[in-house]
């Protein structure tokens, strides 16, 4: 491909084996998108060895993609906007044969696209073509799927970061450049795609010499203490957005100041794969990680339990005498379906029932937490095997800039691209009303917290949620939603 007119050196590196990295975005669409953004130029990046070795890289342009109301009639046909990524290796002589490494990542920074049909048929898809001219086929983190007589991995709702080409091999006794073709399809369905109108898409590649650590398996590649690699994870990479995952100590702005480790993000690597060892996970079966909390993981179910009552008899007492239904509800009629060798890697621990105001519950992350679980918590606890997640493991799954923002503001479209554990409904929380005796907390299907009375039943759903002794130990999976984690169980 010809780099052309625009495209511009802006960094030579002289040392060894340091290569910095560069974002390459999706390219343009035509018809179905309004393209934003500025430039037309290619950036090359070149990195050298001692021996004079010098691996360079090219890119396109960054963009944004806006889907038009015009643009999605029956019958307009597909549309293709399309970018690329280039490494270029040059040995030092022709007798020295170089080899180097490097990786492309799709890096989607924004995407608030949805599924307009019930059998979610792919409505953003995308191709990759490696060096060679072969249409790729797998990423271990997408699916494949055919929507408007055109096959590609279907990114309609895919946030986060993808790899497309990992620790891939370019071999040189001279110069040789090989390219990463890149095609992003807005899939005509010839039916009502309008839920997607003023909807955006902005995404970048990113091709470097050095691997991006996103998930537990990129530090302890032969398995390990899940809890552990949660927390080498953090140790190795720091707090950090593409592994979504933060340390809350004293020094974390913001943060919980437990010394916990909580996933936050759009689309962080936390996924796992708990009831079941088949290589493909069931959806019943998928849960993610809020977190670790004093050595041991605490996982929430991603698929709902619908039409359920916090307590029928409409008063949120919790005490030593009084159980709420709820209570019986996840620790008997929910824990029977669990098998009982999964049964027994969950562990009793002590949750904090007394609940928060309404005012508390809808400030900000901190102020929720410390009333809810923290040092200002004064209420009734609970030892048992299932709960539900707190107000405040919600607050703390949005991005840190959010963490400062009042959670009854948590309905924002902003924030909710940028947080994890929202599934559209409305969810309990195990927090009661603390200022109330009829009502319990929840997350409203738009996202903010609010509260009912707790013999609400209809459109109101559960997320159960429990904590993993920590000894638990996993084998496989890169985290994400189609290659889980998988546990190590008897």
């Amino acid at each position: 491909m010809n780099s052309g007119k625009n495209e511009k050196k802006v960094l030579v590196l002289s040392f060894l084996g340091v290569i910095t990295f560069i974002a390459v975005v999706v390219g343009a669409t035509y018809a179905y998108f309004t393209a934003q953004g500025g430039g037309t130029g290619n950036i090359n990046i070149n990195a050298q060895t001692a021996t004079t070795d010098n691996l360079s890289f090219q890119i396109g342009i960054a963009i944004s993609i806006t889907a038009n109301e015009e643009d999605l009639g029956s019958g307009a046909g597909n549309k293709t906007g399309s970018t690329y990524a280039r490494a270029i290796l040059t040995a030092n002589n022709a007798t020295n044969t170089a080899t180097r490494h490097y990786y492309v990542y799709l890096n989607i920074e924004s995407n608030d696209f949805e599924y307009t049909t019930v059998d979610q048929q792919g409505e953003l898809l995308l191709k990759v073509t490696d060096p060679t001219g072969v249409e790729v086929t797998t990423i271990s983190s997408l699916t494949q799927k055919t929507s408007g007589g055109v096959t590609g991995f279907d990114i309609t709702t895919a946030q986060g970061l993808i790899t497309i080409a990992d620790n891939y091999e370019i071999v040189s006794t001279g110069t040789v450049t090989q390219d990463w073709n890149v095609e992003v399809i807005f899939a005509n369905l010839d039916s009502d795609q309008n839920a997607n109108t003023g909807k955006s898409f902005s995404a970048s590649l990113i091709i470097q010499e050095e691997k991006i650590i996103t998930n537990i398996s990129d530090v302890c590649q032969d398995g390990g203490n899940l809890a552990d690699c949660v927390e080498l994870l953090n140790t190795t990479v720091g707090d950090n957005e593409y592994a979504g995952l933060y340390y809350h100590d004293a020094d974390l702005a913001n943060g919980a100041n437990d010394n916990s480790y909580r996933y936050a993000g759009a689309n962080p690597n936390n996924y796992v794969c708990f009831g079941s060892n088949e290589t493909v996970c069931p959806d019943d079966n998928l849960y993610q990680m809020i977190g670790v909390f004093n050595g041991q993981v605490k996982l929430i179910k991603v698929k709902t339990i619908d039409n359920i009552t916090w307590n029928s008899q409409n008063n949120n007492t919790w005490d030593e005498n009084v159980k709420p239904e709820i209570y019986d509800t996840l620790n008997t009629d929910f824990l029977i379906t669990i098998p009982q060798n999964w049964q027994n890697i969950i562990t009793e621990v002590t949750w904090q029932v007394g609940g928060l105001s309404l005012s508390n519950a809808q400030s900000t992350s901190k102020i929720a937490y410390d009333n809810e679980v923290g040092v200002n918590q004064s209420g009734y606890e609970e030892v048992m095997k299932i709960g539900l997640p707190y107000v405040s493991d919600y607050g703390y799954s949005a991005i840190p800039e959010y963490w400062g923002q009042n959670l009854a503001a948590y309905n924002d479209s902003s924030i909710l691209e940028n947080l994890w554990l929202f599934y559209g409904r409305s969810l309990w929380t195990i927090s009661r009303r603390s200022d109330s005796t009829t009502n319990a907390l929840r997350i409203h299907y738009t996202g903010y917290i609010g509260q009912d009375p707790t013999s609400y039943q209809k459109g109101f759903s559960i997320n159960p949620t429990f904590y993993l002794n920590s000894d638990v130990e996993f084998l496989q999976g890169d985290g994400s939603e189609q290659n889980p984690y998988i546990l190590k169980i008897d």
